[in-house]
């Protein structure tokens, strides 16, 4: 009986381990628009928002865990109350805002698609 125990601790114990250690296997894994949110900062373009814009999470969601890659530019103050300098001296009226070299710019929220194409980077399949 003592034997049965601890062989069922010991399988236990290694599905445990194999468990922890495919997460971070996973997690070390691209994610599916990493190259994508690369593009874009590579390619000049900039995502202007506020973290209390509703429309501007939104847009983030669509970026999924790539999101964090993503050449934003965050203008409200801390407090919420005002615009910072940097999104000031650039003219951002509303959130999101989306300016691409070429000089067009998008407001409110847009598809991948829409982005890809003024940015000229290929959206992963």
């Amino acid at each position: 009986m003592k034997k049965g125990v601890t062989i069922f601790w010991l399988l236990l114990l290694a599905i445990i381990v194999l468990g922890i250690g495919a997460s971070f296997l996973v997690g070390a894994r691209p994610a599916r628009l990493d190259g994508f949110t690369q593009c874009l900062k590579d390619r000049g373009a900039v995502f202007y928002g506020a973290f209390w814009c509703p429309h501007c999470q939104a847009t983030k969601r669509l970026f999924g865990s790539s999101a964090k890659y993503l050449p934003y530019v965050e203008c409200s103050t801390p407090d919420g109350k005002a615009q910072t300098p940097a999104c000031k001296d650039k003219g951002i009226q509303n959130y999101p805002t989306w300016v691409f070299p070429s000089g067009e710019s998008y407001m409110g929220e847009h598809t991948l698609l829409e982005i890809a194409s003024s940015s000229g980077c290929t959206l992963p399949q």
